[in-house]
């Protein structure tokens, strides 16, 4: 198991590659890169440095026009999308775990001390201490900030004041997966995560309007049957694609709380999605496409095996995995086919990747930030 599913028990935060630590001392060799003669064309635009190595996972925020990072030493950068020019600089004070959520006015992040830290103009507008640890960026809408922690609680407060307004957590489950998983919109709904199941919530009350568990496999300990919902999730109308950690990728069709089809493909990261198909890779890095209607089968390769793949993203035609050494793949969304292939800095992607428009988002472990544009 990848060394970024982190596991959270009663009283430590572990690694579950330590957990596994019989599985092999050594991550399985990498597949060599084949030779990519170009099919399209694409190229650097811009590039940027947040000066710092970001925290592994934390996700890019997207605003109109603007591009908003966070790096681990508490550094929130507001980028220009065509050019990469800083439009802001905003020193939060400590380190960050989680980041970034912003519904344009606002930004919101959270800090190593557990502290959820709103920005507006330029400054901190209000902090307020969490109960526990969070990795997943928090969520800002209707004039709220919505929190997914490690411990599975997820909770609500007030955008202005910081006032906490609500709190939903379960109980009963030993560990929990500390890796950015599912909180996002859905109409006049929440949706999280809460491990294997999709919760929909009423975001003014905290309420359950009800749920649904993705099917998920029967390890034989705690660690084989962890199966939490991980970002990234896509939205498409009325439908929800997303993958369960290490058990199946899926889509739910959510006003009817259904499962409209699922298949069992161990992973570790989230899904792309658009009308059409379904992308993701499994635990070993074989890419695999579904019809986003039925669930069938499109095309599946393993030219990319065991390259510590990034989640994936759809950009028209292409799909687009970020590597262990900094490379962009990007595959035919139709059949899979290698189209073209783009280096960083050879560090490794670090967060998901982000689309506004035509410019593609990159960054890299050691705090690179890439942007291109295919054509």
């Amino acid at each position: 198991m990848r060394s970024v599913a982190r596991l959270v028990g009663a009283a430590a935060l572990i690694g579950a590659a330590a957990l596994l630590a019989g599985c092999g001392a050594s991550p399985p060799k990498p597949a060599p890169l084949e030779v990519v003669v170009p099919r399209i064309t694409g190229k650097q635009v811009w590039r940027q440095s947040l000066g710092a190595a970001p925290v592994a996972g934390l996700s890019v925020a997207v605003q109109g026009d603007r591009f908003l990072v966070a790096s681990r030493d508490g550094v929130v950068l507001a980028l220009d999308v065509a050019t990469g020019a800083e439009r802001a600089r905003i020193a939060v004070g400590e380190p960050l775990t989680a980041g970034v959520g912003s519904d344009g006015r606002h930004i919101a992040v959270v800090g190593a001390s557990n502290d959820l830290i709103v920005l507006e103009g330029g400054k901190v507008r209000w902090r307020s201490r969490l109960g526990s640890r969070a990795v997943t960026a928090p969520l800002v809408a209707g004039e709220r900030v919505f929190v997914q922690r490690v411990d599975r609680t997820i909770e609500a407060y007030d955008v202005l004041d910081g006032r906490k307004l609500w709190s939903l957590s379960r109980s009963g489950e030993p560990l929990a997966l500390a890796q950015p998983g599912v909180l996002l919109p859905f109409k006049d709904t929440l949706l999280a995560g809460q491990g294997a199941r999709l919760l929909q919530i009423d975001p003014l009350l905290g309420t359950l309007r009800q749920e649904l568990a993705l099917p998920a496999q029967r390890g034989t300990n705690e660690v084989e049957r962890l199966a939490d919902l991980v970002a990234p999730a896509v939205r498409l109308g009325d439908v929800l694609c997303l993958r369960a950690f290490q058990s199946s990728v899926g889509c739910v069709q959510v006003e009817r709380n259904q499962l409209r089809w699922s298949r069992n493909f161990g992973g570790y990261q989230g899904v792309a999605a658009d009308a059409d198909v379904l992308i993701a890779a499994d635990g070993s890095d074989r890419v695999s496409a579904w019809k986003a209607s039925s669930g069938d089968l499109l095309w599946s390769h393993e030219r990319v095996r065991n390259r510590r793949l990034s989640a994936p993203l759809i950009s028209g035609s292409t799909v687009v995995f970020g590597d262990f050494e900094g490379w962009l793949h990007f595959f035919g969304r139709e059949r899979g086919d290698s189209l073209l292939r783009l280096p960083t800095d050879g560090s490794g992607i670090a967060a998901p990747l982000v689309r506004a428009g035509t410019t593609l988002l990159a960054i890299t472990q050691s705090g690179g930030i890439y942007a291109f544009r295919p054509d």
